[in-house]
């Protein structure tokens, strides 16, 4: 179906809903690179007045990818709740948007509505928002999440501790590890990306994470970031695995791209939920995702990369998952060139995330051939834990040694909690002050790293 409009007296023409949803966007170099992108500011404009005005209902008879070619939309139709999305069936895209910022969506209502929420819908109405917009209303959404300790809890703010290392050296992970603990990091996972997805490796890697972690009876849990298969060969050796985790994208062509399928995925997670190691809870999957997925694997279908990225998140949502992280700047400039575009993709990943009932957090992050920095992502982490994110990254220095890409270090979460007066997950902070590591009264660090390394024997 077309899609037409006239603004002073110049007529646009969209030729469907992929491409008025392309249209709509935000700039973005990825885009731009797939020739998607509005050819001016007016068309961009006359795309969004459109869109605007569009029946959510569309939504639901109208598919960027046909089902036919894609079992990303068949899950999309088959898991939506019609029941939970009748009470704003009747909305519009601009109506939808003017309901997120009433006093009535509130954390309950939001909730409610998660599950009739199509990845579409979210996306396009990101498309009509502001930054303002997306940070108001992601900040009403409350995610709870449990495995080892709960995560997502309105007033806490948790970190992947990332203690990557360029030959996956158990000492030089476990120091980074060690460090990371005493400033408080830690708490959304332990989570190591290995140089090699080696099963040996991979396996000596868990094993060292769980035996600091019993050791010490640290209220956390810890994840290999390696391939589904090889996590399940090592689940059959009866290996200490806590978290699956996968790269996921939003269709089936990239997804193949990755290895993997929602068979894949769904018999991983069975797998992981059999060994019943959650002690609070038995969310067991880690994803990551990432604007530009898509079409860097040429499998985007001629649609625009912020609704591809939404998609993965309908994926995400199937099984439950304990962490769901955007790594927003990863990729590259090629899709997010510069650190204004950074920071709009995170947000409105973020909020996409997060309204459609998924417990987000974002890796700040830009490679060093972006035209971004520090103060960019400075800035992000602020307008992000104001808009209530879950969880972000914890790398030594901000600088990770083995993927070669900025993030945020363990100082950069200690300023956010003490900025904002936001604490760790609450079984992570009891175990944080039972150390001597923190005042739970003044919500400072104790300087206890000194005598803690004395006995950390590895």
């Amino acid at each position: 179906m077309a899609y037409k409009t006239s603004i002073r007296n110049i007529a646009y023409s969209f030729t469907d809903l992929k491409d008025l949803m392309a249209k709509a966007s935000p700039f973005r170099s990825g885009d731009a690179l797939a020739g998607l992108a509005a050819e001016t500011y007016h068309e961009r404009v006359a795309a969004q007045f459109v869109l605007a005005d569009l029946p959510l209902k569309v939504f639901l008879s109208e598919f960027v990818i046909p089902c036919e070619e894609d079992e990303i939309t068949r899950l999309i139709i088959d898991t939506h709740n019609k029941a939970a999305f009748g009470p704003i069936d009747y909305f519009t895209v601009g109506e939808f948007r003017d309901w997120l910022l009433s006093d009535e969506a509130d954390a309950y209502s939001l909730a409610a509505l998660a599950s009739g929420l199509t990845p579409e819908m979210v996306a396009a109405v990101s498309k009509v928002m502001r930054n303002q917009d997306l940070i108001a209303v992601a900040n009403k959404c409350e995610v709870i999440t449990a495995f080892r300790n709960t995560i997502g809890l309105k007033g806490r703010f948790s970190t992947r501790l990332q203690p990557n290392h360029p030959t996956d050296d158990p000492r030089g992970i476990a120091a980074s590890i060690i460090d990371g603990l005493l400033y408080g990091s830690g708490d959304a996972v332990i989570g190591i990306n290995p140089a090699t997805d080696n099963p040996e490796t991979v396996l000596k890697l868990l094993q060292l994470i769980d035996r600091l972690r019993q050791h010490y009876d640290i209220p956390t849990q810890s994840c290999v970031l390696t391939h589904l298969t090889t996590t399940l060969e090592l689940i059959r050796q009866d290996a200490p695995v806590d978290l699956a985790f996968q790269s996921i994208a939003g269709t089936e062509k990239a997804n193949s791209s990755f290895g993997v399928n929602i068979s894949l995925i769904e018999e991983a997670y069975q797998a992981t939920l059999e060994l019943n190691r959650g002690t609070e809870g038995n969310n067991v999957m880690y994803f990551e995702t990432g604007q530009g997925s898509c079409l860097s694997a040429n499998a985007h279908h001629g649609v625009d990369q912020q609704t591809c990225e939404a998609r993965a998140y309908a994926l995400a949502r199937k099984f439950k998952p304990l962490l769901v992280n955007s790594v927003v700047g990863f990729i590259g400039p090629e899709y997010l060139y510069d650190g204004k575009q950074i920071i709009r993709a995170a947000l409105e990943d973020h909020f996409c995330g997060k309204l459609l009932g998924l417990p987000m957090g974002v890796d700040i992050c830009y490679t060093n051939h972006a035209e971004a920095d520090q103060d960019d992502m400075d800035n992000l982490l602020t307008l992000l834990a104001v808009a209530g994110c879950t969880f972000i990254m914890g790398v030594p220095g901000a600088d990770d040694i083995m993927l070669n890409y900025q993030s945020t270090s363990f100082h950069d979460a200690l300023y956010i909690r003490k900025l904002l007066g936001l604490r760790p997950a609450p079984e992570f902070e009891d175990w944080l002050v039972k150390r001597g590591i923190f005042d739970r009264e003044t919500g400072v660090l104790q300087d206890k790293r000194k005598g803690l390394l004395n006995v950390m024997n590895f």
